[in-house]
């Protein structure tokens, strides 16, 4: 029984799979192994009709995977899943130990693909973060080796230092004009409106100057910021696309762990005590009825030849 609701999407591929390696050539040369199966069914205790290669003319391989197909059955019940696989044999104990090895390789079967399976889904996800893992490295190294060249750590903070440098430089600079105003217009004469002249000039030069930093040429902040926040989205992408492809491999280890697709025996292989086949009671009796509606017929159609014929 393959059970599918604790199995990969894919249950029904194993179950058929594992229904089509029962009665293909592969069992059948695992089973054969040193000529077991063809020797156990050529004996001579069997009669010819029965035995496989009686006159010894038909010995091949697939002339065996005819006899094979006709002394395995395998019915399945679609409602269920439960599969029934009956081997027909000339002794209990053959008959036992080919359904034996049968179903232990229809489940090493299943196994096989359960762990391919598994592994094919971890596999991608392993495939998934180490392209991401090295996407998030080069967005890294690039951002730092911008940083090492410009000489910035952050543009957007850098800035905001600086329009605060211009701040207070510009305070200084309303009031150094304010008591040059004040000097002009109650002490003409006095020698400190020289001194407050130069120091205008001297705040203003460098107000100029921070605010050429933040903008204004090719160097200034406001320049490198474009590049500073395409390698910024870039890093924080790879982070993200790395988290994420992380945490589906974490995710696949566990569906590859919970989720698998199994052979579960509900009825192990048994040992007849008495044969079930062949019925020669129902035989003896089929043939008999059939013999005496085929004499019936006959005699039917030579009484409606003698009538024509008189």
């Amino acid at each position: 029984m393959i059970l599918k609701s604790a199995g990969f999407a894919n249950a029904g591929d194993e179950l058929y799979a594992a229904q089509s390696y029962a009665t293909s050539r592969d069992a059948l040369r695992a089973i054969n192994r040193n000529g077991a199966f063809k020797l156990a069914y050529s004996r001579p205790q069997i009669s010819l009709a029965d035995r496989f290669d009686p006159l010894g003319f038909s010995g091949s391989f697939e002339d065996l995977y005819k006899y094979f197909q006709k002394k395995i059955r395998l019915q399945n019940d679609s409602a269920t899943s439960i599969s029934t696989l009956t081997v027909r044999a000339y002794t209990a104990e053959d008959a036992h130990r080919f359904n034996q090895e049968l179903l232990e390789m229809s489940e090493a079967t299943v196994n096989r693909l359960n762990q391919r399976g598994r592994q094919d889904l971890i596999r991608y996800a392993q495939t998934e973060v180490d392209s991401a893992k090295a996407k998030a490295q080069a967005a890294a190294v690039a951002l730092a080796a911008y940083r090492n060249r410009s000489g910035i750590v952050d543009p957007e903070k850098q800035a905001s230092v600086q329009m605060q440098m211009v701040s207070k430089l510009q305070d200084n600079l309303i009031a150094a004009k304010t008591e040059l105003a004040q000097l002009q217009q109650y002490t003409p004469d006095n020698p400190r409106i020289p001194v407050v002249g130069t120091q205008i000039g001297t705040i203003q030069a460098e107000i100029d100057r921070e605010l050429g930093k933040v903008a204004g040429n090719r160097r200034s902040l406001a320049a490198t910021t474009v590049e500073f926040q395409r390698l910024t989205l870039e890093d924080q992408f790879a982070a993200k696309q790395l988290a994420a492809s992380l945490g589906s491999l974490e995710e696949a280890r566990n569906e590859a762990q919970r989720k698998q697709a199994y052979v579960e025996r509900i009825v192990q292989p048994n040992l007849p005590d008495d044969p079930i086949e062949p019925r020669r009671l129902r035989g003896i009796l089929t043939t008999l009825v059939l013999g005496l509606v085929a004499f019936g017929i006959l005699r039917m159609l030579l009484a409606g030849v003698k009538e024509h014929a008189q």
